[in-house]
């Protein structure tokens, strides 16, 4: 008999060319119940993106396969496990995962929703915002936290950054396999 691999608490909403995945550590408690992504209702993901000009309407989270139709996808680096990420057991991450779905997929950018995500797959210190490194091919950011947990930390403004960069790179015309740069400056 072979033991089954445990199933995704969420699933990956991803697919070849997205213009963004936003990736989190975990799902938590309530996103891990309620069977969608940033779930409970003290998250600022939804109302962010459609507050910066990611969504045309706020979605509710349940809605969250509806991101395909706007070129964005969703991941975590902890896809067996959920809760806060001090409650996550060592070696939940599974970096070496997320680099692998990021070259098949080669997502324009990657954005990470926490700095603990960032910091889990660049190996060091990382500030809000666009980084000087990339996973494959696709730019990275790191931004603040939508949870409700980490509101003192809670800053839109490089989610606002991310938006800009993101609509310059829909506007210039395809610049071969790196698609831009990830400042959004052409």
């Amino acid at each position: 008999m072979t033991a089954r691999r445990p199933r995704h608490v969420l699933p990956d909403l991803l697919r070849p060319g997205l213009d963004l995945v936003f990736c989190g550590t975990a799902a938590g408690r309530a996103s891990a119940e309620a069977g969608a992504y940033y779930a409970h209702p003290g998250n600022f993901f939804w109302r962010t993106l459609h507050a910066v000009g990611l969504t045309p309407r706020r979605l509710a989270p349940h809605e969250f396969a509806t991101l395909l139709d706007y070129g964005i996808g969703l991941t975590d680096l902890a896809k067996r496990h959920y809760g806060n990420d001090d409650e996550l057991p060592d070696g939940a991450f599974d970096v070496a995962a997320l680099r692998r779905k990021i070259a098949r997929h080669a997502p324009r950018y990657l954005a990470f929703t926490s700095k603990n995500a960032a910091q889990a797959c660049c190996g060091h210190a990382v500030a809000y915002g666009a980084q000087d490194w990339r996973i494959a091919t696709a730019a990275v950011f790191v931004l603040p936290s939508p949870s409700g947990q980490a509101r003192r930390f809670w800053d839109p403004s490089p989610w606002r950054a991310l938006a800009a960069a993101l609509e310059s790179a829909r506007a210039a015309p395809a610049r071969g396999p790196d698609r831009g740069d990830p400042h959004g400056t052409g």
